[in-house]
């Protein structure tokens, strides 16, 4: 004689429900630059070919292009110290460093990167379109006639013009509203608020 033997799956509580993964950082989106890698490569292969076409020319029998003949003749002759040298140098140096710049920096400075639920996904927010929720949010409070909002990476400045509350209670309205307002845009990293309120017709 067989017995059934019925296995009963253990139920968890609500409040012991395990907790989701933490989200991570998307971290910053990195640009392209198409148009200076162009340029870079485009000069080069001019250079480039240009040098090799002469020193061709030259093996072959022929002179050396004009150019390249007045360049070694300038070089022998210029001082180092000389005005042009030096002003030729810090330019190159200063392309070189800006091109050092490009190559370091991420860019897309107008993308916010959000968190990351799923590893597979990467997600960002321009600042435009965060600037605008903030701002309708603002508009909603009782008492604010106008806002202006402006979002960076570190730093979302909260302008309002406030005509019939108090300052003070729109302040606090505000800081409520906008707090969690900016929980919900799903920022890596949130930025930190700065609110001000001021009367019609004075400046702040």
């Amino acid at each position: 004689m067989s017995e059934n033997t019925t296995h009963r799956l253990p139920v968890l509580d609500p409040d012991e429900q395990p907790a989701p993964p933490p989200e991570k950082s998307s971290g910053r989106f990195w640009s392209a630059r198409r148009v200076p890698a162009a340029l870079v490569a485009l000069c080069l292969i001019g250079g480039a070919g240009l040098l090799l076409y002469d020193v061709a020319a030259v093996r072959a029998g022929h002179p050396a292009m004009y150019w390249r003949r007045e360049l070694a003749r300038q070089l022998a002759e210029q001082r180092v110290d000389a005005i042009p040298v030096l002003a030729g140098a810090a330019f190159v140096a200063a392309v070189g460093l800006w091109l050092l710049l490009l190559a370091l920096t991420p860019g897309l400075r107008r993308l916010l990167p959000m968190s990351r639920p799923h590893p597979d996904v990467r997600a960002a927010l321009r600042r435009e379109a965060a600037a605008v929720l903030l701002r309708d949010r603002a508009m909603d409070i009782s008492g604010v006639r106008e806002a202006h909002v402006r979002v960076g990476r570190r730093k979302a400045d909260v302008k309002v013009v406030s005509h019939f509350r108090e300052p003070e209670e729109v302040r606090e309205d505000l800081d409520t509203t906008l707090d969690g307002a900016v929980r919900e845009l799903g920022l890596s990293r949130p930025p930190k608020l700065s609110v001000r309120v001021r009367r019609p017709g004075k400046k702040g």
